[in-house]
């Protein structure tokens, strides 16, 4: 079987530290994801992921991030269960994370701490980021220039041409 899942998005929050009672650290968080397709309005939706990280990685993983953090995760979905206090039966979904990979520097989380949440785009008003996870190793975060720019027009819409692709063509 396979449970493994990649994400990448923005904390919705500082993510939370605690300590179990054994005094293993754990951290939960919750990543906003984006959706990858527009409503009728233009609206980009997201999706909110709850994450849980244990041991040294959660208290690395609370020391350098914050909400609005950029990151990208590794893990595995989880489901468990508890009775609340009132009785009733809780269930919970969550990703267990195992790597995470800090996805914006230092510099550029700082100024959108001061800009109100806000990344500067140097007055490039079409530069728009795509989300791409793309580990890092350590090393500061790829400059990567394939913006996507979604007011660019579709070059093939209203040519009333099709376009004829031959099976060979196919790479699979």
């Amino acid at each position: 079987m396979i449970n493994r899942v990649v994400l990448v998005g923005r904390l919705t929050r500082d993510p939370e530290l605690r300590t179990t009672g054994s005094g293993i650290s754990v951290a939960t968080f919750t990543l906003a994801v984006d959706r990858q397709f527009t409503n009728a309005q233009g609206e980009r939706g997201a999706d909110f992921i709850s994450c849980v990280i244990w041991r040294k990685a959660a208290e690395n993983f609370c020391n350098f991030t914050s909400k609005g953090s950029l990151v990208g995760i590794d893990g595995r979905i989880q489901t468990r269960s508890y009775d609340n206090k009132d009785g009733q039966r809780v269930y919970v979904t969550e990703v267990v994370v195992d790597n995470f990979s800090l996805l914006e520097s230092r510099k550029d989380r700082e100024a959108r701490g001061q800009n109100g949440g806000f990344t500067p785009n140097n007055g490039n008003a079409s530069a728009q980021n795509t989300n791409n996870f793309q580990p890092n190793n350590g090393a500061a975060p790829a400059n990567n220039n394939s913006t996507q720019n979604n007011d660019t027009p579709d070059p093939f819409a209203g040519s009333g041409d099709t376009i004829d692709i031959s099976d060979d063509d196919l790479p699979f």
